[in-house]
């Protein structure tokens, strides 16, 4: 997976949330590790940076595609859980309002 030079360096930034990774971590991390990381131990911070990278689209598709495998697939907190479905259904439905 060819990984932006951004979102490698934010790996890399937030390499102590990621310590169970093998180096080098920014080439380990998938998508959907990056965005259970951050949203789940992450400050709000993190997760702004995380949706300019990735765009707001991509992060909530990623995460719903997350929820819709199964707890088995996942590792969210209940509470990072419902905020986040809150979040990305008010952010990223679609509405312009």
């Amino acid at each position: 997976m060819a990984r932006d030079e951004k979102v490698k360096l934010f790996i890399k930034e937030k390499r102590d949330l990621f310590w169970y990774i093998q180096e080098p971590r920014e080439d380990n991390v998938t998508d959907e590790l990056l965005v259970e990381t951050i949203l789940n131990y992450g400050r709000m911070k993190d997760v702004w940076t995380l949706i300019e990278l990735m765009g707001m689209q991509k992060v909530a598709t990623t995460f719903r595609s997350m929820l819709s495998q199964g707890r088995k697939q996942n590792n969210f907190f209940p509470a990072v859980k419902n905020y986040f479905q809150l979040f990305f259904n008010h952010y990223a439905s679609g509405n312009t309002k």
